[in-house]
């Protein structure tokens, strides 16, 4: 992504070949000329496999940051873009890259709203081995993702917060883009992944972006050095755009929390605005939520907006916002105070040690696919979701267990592959005689 800028060439290019040929060079576009093509490419006249080879050229040659800058610019403005105008005070995001048992979006946003920040979010779906936001949302009955962009002011406008999926008003640049890149092997690029996610937020209205980089063996990005280069090229990119961005790069080797599956999730995004959730997913929601009220000036540092936020705890306040939420979005608002009524699967399979010692590894990979086997996750966007299914930890990385301990539950759909699914489950255990140390959550804070 930080290559160096070489000289703009592509000066008086009007044709697809010569956009192509340029990137193709290593040579840098101008802003106007990266506005052009993806014109020239929603008018239709640039075709899906010129762009397409356009896309190819970036992965391989690389963006300067002030492409970057452009690109997102641009698939911003390819839709409606909100100002918010009619919302009070410095309204942030939080975005995460994904990561197994990732909820926290979902107990954070009613904490931020309550200590006086706005939360407006557009959240994604899960594919692959994630779970996405609005999938764990939709959970709760009667919930609806999809409100229109007057809709979403309104419901952050009066709550404080309101967690949507991209419209087909929203830069519709992105979806376009991003169906070409998931079919020509371009979606792991640094430049295209920045672009994808800051249109969408900067289409929102936000005023500031709070960004959670997932790094580790449940994450897209496997080693620090690619979660670094990614989470600066967000913080940089981002100022570019005119935003405030900070970037926390956090660990992915072990699932966050206990659940995975998404009305399991929902449970467990409640339990921790009830003060009761694991300790990992709550220091993660109060971590980030510190960073969003320190940048909106709610809070002078980090240590007073954690103060606030646990008393939104306290107090309740957070729940509150949630169910307020969930209601403004045809919710069963009811299932906030009583999680028993979410869906629940018919079927449980407990998973017990077959030795003794200390758990020292749980592989969030194979967790993660085996809940998407159990419905829990699609692999393509078409794919129903079962929101009931999925797997509860009992014992995570640092716990001493002996034999017949249980370290999961499963929550399946059927009976019928129970050995198989136990099995399974089994072998992403690692016990050892001693324990080791367990890595910080938080690994950097960077801001470009």
């Amino acid at each position: 992504m930080a290559r160096n800028a070489k000289d703009s060439a592509v000066s008086d290019a009007v044709t697809a070949t010569d956009w192509v040929a340029a990137k193709r060079d290593g040579r840098e576009h101008t802003p106007k000329e990266i506005a052009g093509l993806l014109g020239a490419f929603l008018r239709g006249d640039v075709t899906d496999y010129q762009m397409s080879a356009w896309l190819m050229a970036v992965y391989l040659q690389g963006m300067t940051d002030r492409e970057t800058v452009a690109l997102t610019e641009a698939m911003r403005d390819s839709g409606r873009v909100l100002s918010l105008d009619s919302v009070p005070g410095f309204k942030v995001d939080k975005h995460s890259t994904g990561g197994v048992g990732d909820k926290v979006s979902i107990c954070l946003a009613p904490l931020v709203a309550a200590c006086g920040v706005s939360v407006p979010m557009v959240a994604g779906r899960g594919l692959g081995h994630t779970g996405g936001t609005l999938d764990k949302l939709e959970a709760i009955p009667g919930y609806r993702t999809a409100l229109s962009l007057r809709k979403f002011e309104s419901v952050v406008r009066r709550h404080g917060l309101s967690i949507i999926g991209q419209t087909a008003e929203m830069a519709p640049a992105d979806r376009r883009l991003y169906a070409l890149r998931d079919v020509t092997g371009t979606v792991a690029s640094v430049p295209l992944i920045v672009a994808s996610i800051l249109s969408k937020k900067l289409a929102e209205g936000s005023d500031g972006l709070v960004m959670d980089v997932k790094v580790g063996r449940g994450a897209f990005m496997k080693d620090l050095p690619q979660a670094r280069e990614l989470a600066k090229a967000l913080s940089r990119v981002g100022r570019g755009a005119g935003k405030s961005v900070v970037s926390l790069v956090t660990q992915m080797d072990v699932p966050l929390g206990y659940a995975i599956g998404n009305a399991l999730e929902i449970q467990e995004a409640i339990q921790v605005l009830l003060g009761e959730g694991p300790p990992d997913t709550t220091e993660l929601t109060l971590r980030l939520g510190a960073e969003m009220l320190v940048m909106a000036g709610i809070s002078r540092n980090r240590s007073a907006a954690e103060g606030k936020l646990k008393r939104a705890i306290t107090d309740r306040d957070g729940l509150a916002r949630l169910m307020a939420m969930v209601k403004a979005h045809g919710g069963e608002a009811r299932v906030i105070e009583e999680p028993d009524r979410l869906p629940s699967a018919p079927h449980r399979a407990t998973v017990r040690a077959k030795s003794a010692g200390y758990v020292v590894d749980v592989d969030p990979m194979a967790l993660a696919q085996l809940a998407m086997q159990l419905g829990a996750g699609r692999q393509r966007t078409d794919a129903p979701i079962d929101p009931a299914v999925g797997i509860e930890l009992v014992k995570k990385p640092g716990d001493r267990v002996q034999v017949g301990d249980t370290l999961a539950v499963l929550h399946l759909p059927s009976s019928t592959r129970k050995k198989h699914w136990i099995t399974a489950a089994l072998q992403s255990f690692t016990l050892r005689r001693r324990p080791v140390a367990v890595p910080p959550l938080v690994l950097e804070r960077l801001k470009g």
